[in-house]
């Protein structure tokens, strides 16, 4: 079980949370590339009217304090949703669990994070907003991106501290993403409840938590649906 504290300054932002452990990295859930074929397909046309005001109030979520969600610092789904508008999209293909988060997050129009339990270190994981100062390398390049304001999820070595960054809406660290050797994961649906609401946000978690658990023979998987101000264990 992990243990998710909610700390963001926010009343209009939920975290959907899944945990899912045994996976095999390279062994893709049944059915998944048939799911990803129909997802691109469907996603070389518009977003309809619910998804656009998904993707503004997704957004949204990250204007806090002096972060504002513009250029590079926009929320990773805006990316994907925009890429797989291009005729000559190809779906950026990781490994199985990175798959699914990617596929997910294309399919809602909601930012999703994915790291590895093991090279967390920690149980316990805070959802604030980033202090002043505070960075972190994303990729094998060196490349770091700030963190002041910006929604984040922190490995914990106490209960009561602040933690370290690790993942956050717009790219995740280099430290805690997946490899070859991952076989535990633990991903965050960053979510805003203007208009997604916490049932409808439950069933993706379901759905995220059925696909993880076809990566792997014997993957054992938790979904739950944290409210602000919450610490609740999956």
């Amino acid at each position: 079980m992990i243990h998710i504290h909610h700390s963001l300054p926010r009343d209009d932002a939920a975290l959907g949370i899944v945990r899912a452990e045994g996976l095999v990295v390279d062994q893709a859930p049944p059915g998944f590339e048939a799911l990803l074929t129909t997802l691109v397909e469907a996603r070389r046309h518009p977003l309809t009217e619910d998804e656009e005001a998904i993707r503004k109030a997704a957004r949204d979520l990250l204007r806090n304090g002096r972060y504002k969600p513009t250029g590079r610092g926009k929320p990773a789904s805006e990316y994907l949703v925009r890429a797989a508008g291009k005729e000559d999209y190809r779906f950026p293909r990781i490994n199985a669990p990175v798959d699914v988060a990617n596929y997910l997050s294309l399919k809602t129009v909601l930012p999703i994070s994915l790291w590895d339990l093991d090279l967390a270190g920690t149980s316990r994981f805070r959802f604030r907003l980033g202090r002043p100062g505070e960075a972190y390398v994303f990729n094998t390049a060196g490349q770091t991106i700030k963190l002041d304001d910006l929604i984040v999820g922190c490995c914990l070595e106490g209960e009561d501290d602040d933690g370290q960054p690790a993942v956050n809406p717009v790219k995740d660290s280099l430290a805690t993403k997946t490899t070859d050797e991952t076989r535990r994961v633990a991903a965050c649906v960053y979510t805003p409840l203007a208009v997604v609401s916490p049932d409808a946000l439950a069933a993706i978690c379901a759905d995220f938590a059925a696909l993880l658990a076809g990566c792997g023979d014997a993957v054992e998987t938790a979904h739950g649906v944290v409210m602000p101000g919450e610490v609740v264990g999956v």
